[in-house]
């Protein structure tokens, strides 16, 4: 199969989407695939088109920013150029462009599969009031068009406007989850490195206010009056996140007041992800909207042997209700949060599961062949006229 994948914004950006279609597309290229990623290149240093771990990227030309959106003059040309080429078409919401693929697929009688990753919720203001619609309409007319429509969980497509809008064209896909293979050495030194002595709390994100990174600040002083030792490390982008410059200026202060107890290591690797979450005591998702629709890290810190504490999001809490692995706090709730984190660190015996219970539910091989499987499907069903 010639499978071509659309998102606006690609590796190296990093955010739990394009690290779903990257462990997608490497995926299905090792199944034998030949898959094409189209996408923006957003970083006028990124090459135009390069292969990755057998991924041919092909980025569009940015010429203006809109909030987080990009205008690409070239990419309907590159869009039609590339559906000539390939059998079928994988597009990640919410995504501006995705009405025109999706035509282009179904005028070309190709299946087309829209994954819902999440709601798009930009800051306050009129402007991005209207880009919000303007999104909306975008991904309503790409649903339309779409030949089915994958959402993470059933939890969440019962709880989202737009995917309710679609019932009838839902399939629902574990997402692809893995953790690169490490060793007591290496978990060893990425502890000594980074001097980790009391109880370690994580978190693994962008700094973007979705995240609700301000609840676990708020939490913090109830967590220090019991383990002064404790520190939070920070895994991810933390510097000049695209639309995210005013929120990390506002939370300034409190990362000064808790300098000492607070570690921003920055975009991790693979093998430095695989160190760091087994060196964590409870790795916390206080995300604060349908921004966040699953939570990725969750699984491969269980998967590490580290519980989770997340919100009770639509989505976001199904891992730990899955597993039993942590626990599940109202939506920004600090106080919560704080005592959860408590309970985690005194009694994190009680949380444990085996990690092959946690691998039998998620894993990017599952993904990537029930993937291969809805494609499979679907090009009979349109060989045979019924779809």
């Amino acid at each position: 199969m010639k499978l071509l994948c659309a998102l606006t914004y690609y590796r190296p950006y990093t955010s739990g989407l394009t690290i779903y279609v990257e462990r997608l597309a490497t995926a299905l290229t090792r199944r034998g695939h030949s898959v094409t990623v189209l996408t923006s290149q957003y970083d006028p240093s990124l090459p135009q088109r390069e292969s990755i771990d057998g991924v041919h990227v092909v980025r569009a030309p940015v010429i203006a920013r809109v909030s987080k959106g990009v205008i690409m003059p070239t990419f309907g040309a590159l869009a039609t150029a590339l559906a000539l080429q390939h059998d079928a078409m994988s597009l990640h919401l919410p995504q501006f462009d995705a009405p025109g693929l999706a035509l282009r697929g179904r005028l070309r009688r190709q299946p087309v599969v829209l994954t819902y990753h999440s709601d798009l919720q930009l800051p306050p203001g009129l402007f991005n009031r209207v880009a919000n619609h303007v999104v909306d309409a975008a991904n309503t007319a790409a649903g339309l068009l779409a030949t089915r429509i994958v959402a993470y969980t059933e939890d969440f497509a019962a709880h989202s406007p737009y995917l309710r809008r679609f019932r009838n064209k839902l399939v629902v896909i574990p997402p692809p989850v893995e953790v690169a293979a490490t060793t007591p050495g290496e978990i060893a030194a990425f502890r000594e490195r980074w001097n980790l002595h009391g109880p370690v709390i994580g978190m693994a994100a962008r700094l973007a206010a979705e995240k609700g990174v301000e609840v676990l600040l708020r939490a913090l002083p109830r967590v220090l009056a019991h383990h002064p030792g404790a520190h939070v490390l920070f895994a991810g982008p933390h510097e000049n996140v695209l639309g995210e410059e005013a929120y990390a200026q506002r939370l300034a202060p409190a990362f000064a007041q808790f300098a000492a107890h607070w570690t921003f290591l920055g975009t991790l690797g693979p093998h430095e992800m695989a160190a760091f979450f087994p060196n964590l005591d409870v790795l916390v998702v206080p995300s604060l909207n349908s921004t966040e629709t699953f939570g990725l890290v969750q699984v491969e810190a269980m998967l590490s042997g580290t519980p989770s504490i997340a919100s009770a999001l639509p989505g976001v809490r199904q891992p730990v209700h899955q597993t039993g692995m942590g626990e599940v706090v109202p939506i920004g709730d600090s106080e919560a949060l704080a005592a959860a984190i408590l309970r985690v660190i005194e009694l994190r015996d009680r949380y444990m599961r085996p990690r092959e219970a946690i691998a039998a539910k998620f894993s990017t091989e599952r993904t990537a062949m029930e993937y291969e499987r809805l494609f499979a499907e679907l090009r009979i069903s349109h060989m045979r006229g019924r779809v």
